[in-house]
């Protein structure tokens, strides 16, 4: 995929797409039919692999008609009943209603778009634990309110990028797993429960979707919101974790101690090695927050048995924030694994900064005894505290 609009989305490919999204939809259905068959609920005669029956082309029909609906499960089914056969056709969608096939299809994209920006995470880990040994001792300045405040270390740089990816990681990791949405028509499993007899096994009907789709099994929720908000939050916190990477990189793009590994040129300035990816990354960490706050807008205007609205909304914001998120994840671990760190200026550039010992010669005043020949405090053991953790992570997470 490409858009104009979003450079580099190109890297989510079909993550959150509105192809993927209808093959989702169509999976939740294919294994809802396939469950009710096995469970001798719907007839063998009733089996069939609806993956067959819609694809690519029917997009623009099926999307155009969701208006009339307000969704798209309705035009879907009706169009996957107009080409199965009579016994497909009778038990297709039974048991379900509109919203259980959505957010279930919601659940597997993210699901995707979740997984992806795991392993983005755990290679950024992984490159940050190397610049970390790489450069450990390196003079860095400091700064404070962008002023120079003390020495500092490359090293200890890095283990600040470090700890945000892992605690970005930790989020993530805490979010549960995407589950289906088994509710039928108000949230009941009325249907379901009539079709079969037995609440019990209603309810074991919709595990038994959940594992044919790989997802986890839930209580029904269509307006208990937290699968969506919790996942977006997560989301949010990558994109917050790489902008502080990126705001941090085009500072030290300045002062000549970083520098992107190879950055984009001007229309018309050919002088220019323009720091593309950072750029992009503050991009994604400015609008991915606003659009978590649409998330739990929509969550907040929850109402009834079904949302009228809140509910709507969160479909293209989630889509969006999972695509943009997964974009800057790609981007972050191209960023990081081509960084270049310039020791010789960054050791310039603190040798030349003014003041930086002052408070140093206060607190050996203070302590009555002569200053250390560093003044880099807890700095060590703050790093190995970062790359203790971070091989954690990798252990936990490989």
């Amino acid at each position: 995929m490409t858009d104009l609009f979003w450079p580099g989305d190109h890297r989510a490919g079909p993550v959150m797409s509105e192809a993927a999204l209808l093959g989702a939809l169509v999976a939740a259905e294919n294994a809802w039919l396939a469950t009710l068959v096995a469970a001798g609920v719907a007839p063998w005669a009733a089996a069939t692999e609806l993956g067959t029956l819609v694809g690519r082309a029917d997009l623009e029909e099926i999307a155009a008609g969701a208006e009339r609906d307000g969704n798209p499960v309705t035009g879907l089914v009706a169009l996957l009943r107009s080409r199965a056969c009579v016994e497909t056709a009778r038990w297709l969608h039974r048991g379900l209603t509109s919203q259980d096939v959505l957010d279930t299809a919601l659940m597997l994209c993210l699901r995707d778009a979740l997984a992806a920006v795991r392993r983005d995470l755990t290679t950024q880990v992984r490159l940050l634990v190397e610049l970390i040994e790489t450069h450990r001792a390196a003079p860095m300045l400091t700064h404070t309110l962008t002023q120079p405040a003390l020495p500092g270390t490359a090293g200890r740089k890095f283990a600040i990028w470090l700890a945000a990816v892992l605690d970005a990681g930790d989020t993530l990791n805490a979010v549960p797993a995407p589950a289906v949405s088994a509710g039928g028509a108000a949230g009941t499993l009325a249907a379901t429960t009539e079709l079969t007899g037995s609440a019990q096994t209603a309810l074991q009907l919709a595990e038994q979707w959940a594992a044919a789709l790989g997802l986890a099994p839930a209580a029904p929720w269509h307006t208990t919101r937290s699968p969506v908000t919790r996942a977006g939050d997560a989301l949010v916190g990558c994109c917050d974790a790489w902008g502080h990477i990126a705001n941090d990189i085009a500072a030290g793009i300045r002062t000549g101690e970083l520098a992107e590994g190879s950055g984009g040129g001007s229309s018309t300035m050919p002088h220019k090695n323009n720091p593309v990816l950072t750029v992009l990354l503050r991009r994604a960490a400015l609008t991915a927050p606003p659009l978590g706050a649409t998330l739990h807008s929509a969550s907040a205007a929850s109402v009834d048995e079904r949302a009228d609205g809140g509910w709507h909304a969160e479909w293209a914001t989630l889509a969006i924030l999972a695509r943009r998120t997964v974009v800057a994840g790609s981007q972050a671990t191209e960023l990081l694994t081509d960084l270049r760190f310039d020791p010789a200026s960054a050791a310039a550039n603190q040798a030349a900064a003014q003041g930086i010992y002052d408070e140093q010669q206060a607190m050996s005043t203070l302590a009555g005894k002569p200053p250390a020949p560093d003044y880099l405090g807890a700095t060590e053991a703050l790093v190995d505290i970062a790359v203790q953790r971070a091989h954690q992570y990798l252990k936990e997470t490989s």
